[in-house]
């Protein structure tokens, strides 16, 4: 145990967010998502899992040590709901609130559509997967500077 880290972090995820450089980017999603699939395909190359906490809480307890970009508009990217991209899940609400919270600043929450998510979720540095049921608890974060 740490001082000062939120206990969740695993040993796993910490290497994988100090690993990480500015601009690059994780995924934070629940259970449905093909997360073992893509990860194969991101630069750490395999899923981190944080099975036992959900999606708020998981996030909580990455943007407690991970600064999000400020060089882009839209430093967290969500999953559009598929057949209303217009349409906000709880989660979305509740991810607006996290975000906003953690950098203490209103932060642009964009969207992608639901393959073009998995398209950039496999050119990310990592995914983690949580036990969230969902649904449409897609996220990715992009790595900023302190």
């Amino acid at each position: 145990m740490l001082k000062g880290l939120d206990p969740i972090l695993t040993a796993e995820l910490l290497f994988v967010l100090k690993a990480m450089g500015h601009g690059d980017d994780i995924v934070l999603c629940d259970r449905n998502h093909p997360a073992s699939t893509l990860a194969a395909k991101t630069t750490h190359g395999k899923l981190v899992s944080l099975f036992g906490a959900d999606l708020a809480r998981a996030s909580e307890a990455v943007l407690s040590v991970f600064p999000l970009d400020t060089f882009v508009d839209e430093p967290v990217m969500r999953m559009k709901v598929v057949g209303d991209p217009d349409k906000l899940v709880p989660i979305h609400h509740t991810m607006q609130t996290i975000v906003d919270k953690a950098e203490n600043r209103p932060i642009k929450i964009g969207a992608y559509e639901r393959f073009d998510f998995y398209e950039a979720a496999a050119k990310s540095f990592a995914i983690v997967q949580t036990s969230d049921p969902g649904p449409y608890g897609c996220f990715i974060f992009r790595k900023g500077v302190i």
